[in-house]
């Protein structure tokens, strides 16, 4: 299958737990672990972990804002994880969005667009090991000359969904990042990034509940996908995709405060879409159809379920999710 990879942290297990089950990814088929980073934990100190615990594992953010580190900083800190694991190394950025920008780290959230392709063009310049100087649209250096220089250097990745930033992906960054879709709409993804992204690396993150309890999986998908559905990102890029009509009682509940009316009407075939659940197997085939659709490196998020649990339970489930099994 190529590439397949786990995110971490996973879920339920603190980050003093989780040596031997990293440690394990290898064994089983995995080859990647990428991290996200929102509210709870940064999107590197869990990779610097990984790097040492399996040295055969790539590391990635699976994005990081731009907006919440400096230009300099977030080079600087990609760059010392890239000399502690050299060549496993791939940075994602993204835009992010307003509650974890301005809500929590009151930093003013302003040209998205500009500060996500001023950020790549500046990330490839300074992990090249060159100066950088100069006014962009959305920042202004002085001077940054690179103290490390990473061999080889790391590719910078983007978060995209929607048109402007899947043509901006697939122009000046060396890869996508993307998450929350369906088998179906990989192929509109990957056009939508144009003629230079044809042959660029697609990551997706893929929500899995691995459980024959579809009622227990539904639940757990609604609860998850309600806020993402109805947040103005994400909510564009599904109206975009088509699904606006079919979302619209969700949108109107969630505007209107009804939070549990906004996840109930979530329709079922979209959670079934959105979320793979069912065995094992039906799990592993499922991850095989987004791979036949366009995705050139499925990024496994798993979530608890009562065939399996957390803790202990979970290296069971990522043994039976393994594309080895």
């Amino acid at each position: 299958m190529g590439r397949h990879g786990v995110t971490l942290p996973l879920r339920g297990v603190p980050l003093d737990r989780h040596r031997a089950l990293v440690e394990e990814l290898p064994d089983l088929g995995y080859t990647d672990v990428w991290t996200g980073e929102a509210a709870g934990y940064d999107g590197f100190t869990p990779l610097a972990l990984a790097a040492a615990w399996a040295p055969a594992l790539r590391l990635g953010t699976g994005v990081v804002p731009v907006q919440t580190r400096g230009p300099a900083l977030l080079a600087m800190t990609v760059a010392t994880l890239a000399e502690a694991a050299p060549g496993r190394v791939v940075v994602g950025v993204g835009s992010s969005g307003p509650p974890f920008v301005t809500r929590i780290n009151g930093i003013p959230f302003e040209h998205p667009y500009r500060h996500v392709r001023d950020t790549v063009r500046f990330l490839k310049q300074a992990l090249a090991g060159r100066t950088v100087r100069g006014d962009f649209d959305s920042f202004t250096i002085e001077q940054y000359t690179p103290a490390l220089r990473p061999d080889p250097v790391p590719p910078v990745m983007m978060g995209a969904l929607g048109p402007q930033m899947l043509r901006l992906a697939g122009r000046e960054a060396d890869g996508l990042v993307t998450n929350f879709l369906a088998v179906e709409d990989v192929p509109r993804v990957r056009a939508a990034m144009g003629g230079p992204g044809r042959d660029k690396e697609v990551v997706a993150r893929l929500f899995v509940c691995p459980t024959k309890d579809r009622d227990h999986a539904r639940r757990q998908g609604r609860q998850l996908l309600g806020p993402i559905l109805n947040a103005r990102t994400y909510g564009g890029f599904h109206d975009w995709l088509g699904r606006g009509e079919e979302l619209a009682a969700s949108h109107a509940a969630w505007a209107a405060g009804d939070f549990h009316g906004a996840l109930a009407a979530v329709p079922d075939h979209l959670v079934d879409a959105l979320l793979i659940h069912g065995s094992p197997q039906e799990c592993r085939e499922r991850v095989a159809e987004f791979v036949a659709a366009g995705v050139d490196t499925p990024l496994l998020a798993v979530l608890p379920v009562p065939d399996f649990g957390a803790g202990p339970g979970l290296r069971d489930t990522l043994r039976a999710l393994a594309p080895q099994t």
